[in-house]
């Protein structure tokens, strides 16, 4: 099967096609991604939580947000089936209610977590996690590791229907990524922030045998997309950092992480079709992710988001710290609710050093609070199109 796939030269994945007939979002994005100086600023956004609040200001629940706020179209296009905050279980765990505690109850979510919530209330708040599935090597070896099996069959149900998305999009050159739950979100979602800082010390062969798993069920996935595609992007999701800095040690994390995500690199460089395509790594984490910055540098990381201005991140000074950094983010989300002259301010200091240094995508630094009006949000969006040609 693969052999045939490969018999034919297709434009996109074995080589990228000419550029004069990239889509306009694709070379706007690559630009981007190449940090030319002065381009355009590529336009989108980072999410929502605030739609239902704009709903009662007046946008009709059918609007199109893309047109109404003046994004790009796309310019890449994810890969998916590998986790996204927690690990890619398939099966998951079975959702349900397992105890009951008057105003509240604890429900076993999809990731074997057991999450304390009020009761028939699931939205709207910051769930509070007071167990995790692994333990030790019983639990994890009973109720987990068999989950993240790569060979299992509905993993692959529907991939000749998402390849052909995939390819088309990689025909008009797109840049085609592969969106990862990272090693520290994975394990974190496995035993939790301390568990995992326990485990490190007092059985770190299971964090291993853990990471191990992960790996292969990331490498056997991506290289059955890899069949199809080349990649130009692998992003992990990783969450890593606090206000203060990483949850976990640079050390921790070499030990922990980087040796699986030296091969998976590897492993996928030495699959692609387009042999002359370079790979992106890009990092995804909140808080302040400053000093991480230079220790995933050493694995050859190209982009970061979304540096989140309330735990101390300033892209500018980053920015001018990292030139080789796409960057993405750190539009403070705050000063989204604080008026239109706090909003120019915010703006005015920090989209035209970007766009001179190129690089950069302005985006909300998390998803968009409910208490930004739109009246504002539109006045920022306005703002972001005319400062960013």
């Amino acid at each position: 099967h693969e052999n045939e796939i490969k018999d034919t030269h297709i434009t996109g994945v074995d080589s990228l096609p000419p550029k004069n007939t990239w889509h306009p979002s694709a070379k706007k994005l690559r630009d981007t991604y190449a940090i030319t100086p002065e381009a355009p600023l590529f336009q989108r956004e980072f999410g929502y939580y605030c739609l239902e609040a704009w709903h009662q200001q007046g946008l009709p629940k059918d609007a199109d947000l893309a047109a109404l706020f003046h994004y790009d179209p796309p310019g890449n296009h994810y890969l998916f089936g590998l986790g996204g905050c927690e690990a890619a279980f398939d099966p998951e765990f079975t959702i349900e209610v397992i105890e009951d505690r008057g105003a509240y109850e604890v429900e076993r979510d999809f990731a074997g977590r057991h999450v304390l919530y009020f009761k028939g209330r699931r939205d709207g708040f910051m769930p509070e996690y007071i167990d995790h599935p692994v333990k030790d090597w019983k639990t994890w070896e009973e109720d987990v590791k068999w989950r993240m099996n790569p060979e299992t069959p509905s993993r692959y149900q529907d991939l000749e229907e998402r390849m052909v998305s995939a390819r088309q999009q990689a025909g008009q050159g797109l840049i085609i990524g592969q969106y990862v739950v990272g090693g520290y979100m994975y394990l974190r979602s496995l035993m939790g922030p301390e568990g995992v800082l326990y485990m490190v010390c007092e059985d770190p062969t299971l964090v291993h045998a853990c990471m191990a798993a992960w790996f292969e069920l990331a490498d056997g996935v991506i290289a059955r997309h890899q069949e199809y595609v080349t990649l130009d992007e692998l992003l992990l999701d990783e969450d890593i950092c606090f206000n203060h800095g990483p949850l976990i040690s640079p050390d921790m994390m070499r030990a922990f992480l980087f040796p699986y995500y030296q091969q998976l690199i590897s492993n996928i460089k030495s699959r692609q079709r387009d042999r002359n395509r370079h790979l992106y790594f890009h990092l995804a984490t909140d808080g302040n992710l400053e000093t991480v910055i230079p220790v995933y540098q050493e694995l050859g990381m190209d982009a970061m988001q979304p540096f989140e201005v309330a735990s101390g991140n300033d892209v500018v000074a980053i920015g001018r710290q990292h030139p080789g950094l796409v960057i993405s983010g750190g539009i403070d989300k705050r000063i989204l609710a604080a008026g239109k002259d706090a909003i120019d301010r915010h703006v005015e200091a920090i989209l035209p050093a970007m766009r001179a240094r190129g690089g950069y995508i302005p985006t909300c630094d998390h998803g968009v609070p409910e208490e930004v009006p739109l009246e504002e949000y539109l006045h920022y969006r306005n703002r972001c199109v005319e400062l960013g040609g």
